[in-house]
């Protein structure tokens, strides 16, 4: 008997039932999480559309009535709404911190009970108390599905 916290992901022998579902289920889990990281989607500007890959995106952020799409190169003011990014963001990967951000969880250094630093603290996003447990949770698990 192994526990599901030894065979996420690890190598071990899986040859009862059990063993196999939770096999199938760690399969799934992972192909979600890299068609999460390899996914595009397109920014729609006043200008026109964008073409980003996940990955690339920092964090999305909503200020006044402008929804700001951070990317690792550019950052794209948005006619698409906060709402909009929270649906079609990969729920594996991004994470709505505070009611104007949603953070990319690869893109995070540190966070603390108010801030998420991300890049190496070259950007900041908001992080509520009140969802400070919960992000913590998500971001552990998203840590430990990534090894």
């Amino acid at each position: 008997y192994y526990p599901k916290s030894s065979i996420k992901f690890g190598t071990v022998c899986y040859s009862s039932l059990t063993d196999k579902q939770r096999l199938f289920q760690n399969l799934d889990d992972a192909l979600e999480l890299y068609y999460s990281i390899n996914q595009k989607i397109a920014v729609e500007t006043k200008s026109g559309v964008t073409s980003v890959l996940t990955c690339d995106i920092v964090y999305v952020e909503a200020k006044g009535r402008k929804v700001i799409v951070h990317t690792s190169t550019a950052d794209l003011d948005s006619t698409q709404t906060l709402q909009f990014w929270i649906d079609h963001l990969p729920q594996a990967t991004f994470f709505q911190s505070h009611r104007s951000y949603i953070v990319n969880m690869a893109m995070v250094t540190s966070f603390d009970h108010e801030l998420i630093y991300l890049c190496d603290g070259q950007f900041t996003a908001y992080l509520t108390r009140r969802k400070f447990t919960e992000f913590k949770k998500a971001y552990l698990m998203f840590m430990e599905s990534k090894r």
